[in-house]
């Protein structure tokens, strides 16, 4: 499926085209492919949010990963300002990329250095690119990011073990805005901590995007706080989006079987009832047919149909497969 920004919307700061990722697992008598992500395109506008949904093995992260140029895709590439990332920069990302794509980590604790301390984390970019030369202009920066994410300049002298869960995820978006990024991409940040403190997280990266014009890929499989955070959804399944949309649409209204089965999870003090064990089945069948066709199989769909893009709503697409139309069956 094929997702783009809104009608009338900028031009992207991030446009994906045509991504396929497959890995390969075991050793030379069992080799096998598994392919991550098929054929996926989707753009992201500037000071826009876009959520990126799906269960554990969907693919949210092998995007994360290849757009932060950590791995590289198989085929397709993406676009960054309307640049070719991948064309440009064949080896390895430049210092220019990444000071314009940063990335937040799941973990606050794993991916901050427990040896050092908070003030290492903000001032070891300033320095490395150039931003802040002298060592009372890099302190004064950093005790500015501080209070910008929420926290308070003291904390520069702490060790991470020292700051609790929130304030350490805080400090890895403070250590992201040190450079300035037009792009982040959040990876599950809220999935470690605690409930309580979730939304604060959330709240900053909505100031961010509002007040700084960064745009934001929220990758969750969290459907509430995509729900609460971003502007649109995609909704991936087996490495392809199958449904996007504005996220309160997606959300109320969802069409793919996949996205239904998604949604019926989430709390709603609104539903009066829940879906029983033979309709969760019913939609798991239906999942598999509008996938790869009745009968068929990832790398092997039902003969004689094709993928569609079929239009529920504005800005609201959903991906399914269906029979070729015979107006468009080539004679023999």
């Amino acid at each position: 499926m094929t997702a783009t920004a809104p009608s009338g919307a900028a031009a992207p700061v991030l446009e994906v085209r045509h991504l396929t990722k497959v890995f390969t697992q075991g050793g030379l008598l069992s080799r096998r492919s598994v392919t991550a992500l098929r054929d996926v395109s989707f753009a992201l506008g500037q000071a826009e949010i876009v959520s990126l949904v799906g269960e554990s093995g969907s693919g949210k992260s092998t995007i994360a990963r290849i757009v932060a140029r950590l791995d590289q895709p198989t085929s397709g590439t993406f676009l960054l300002d309307g640049r070719d990332v991948i064309a440009g920069e064949k080896r390895r990302a430049s210092r220019a990329f990444r000071r314009q794509v940063q990335m937040v980590f799941q973990d606050p604790f794993g991916s901050l250095n427990p040896n050092q301390r908070i003030s290492h984390f903000l001032e070891r970019p300033l320095r490395l690119h150039g931003i802040s030369r002298n060592r009372d202009e890099i302190r004064t920066r950093s005790e500015v990011l501080m209070t910008d994410v929420g926290l308070t300049a003291d904390m520069l002298d702490s060790f991470p073990h020292q700051l609790s869960g929130g304030q350490r995820q805080r400090v890895a978006i403070a250590r992201a805005l040190a450079v300035e990024p037009k792009l982040i991409l959040a990876d599950e940040p809220t999935s470690m901590l605690d409930v309580s403190v979730r939304i604060g997280v959330l709240n900053l990266m909505r100031d961010l995007c509002d007040q700084r014009g960064i745009s934001i890929l929220y990758i969750t499989h969290d459907l509430a706080s995509a729900r609460y955070l971003a502007d649109r959804t995609m909704v991936m399944f087996a490495g392809e989006i199958v449904e996007e949309g504005p996220s309160m649409e997606v959300m109320a209204r969802p069409s793919h079987p996949y996205t239904r089965l998604l949604t019926s999870a989430v709390p709603d003090p609104h539903r009066l009832h829940g879906f029983d064990p033979a309709t969760r089945s019913e939609l798991r069948a239906a999942v598999h047919v509008a996938m790869y066709g009745p009968g068929g199989k990832p790398d092997a769909p039902t003969p004689g149909t094709e993928v569609v893009q079929v239009s529920v709503g504005p800005d609201h697409r959903v991906r399914r497969r269906e029979p070729v139309r015979a107006s468009e069956v080539t004679p023999a």
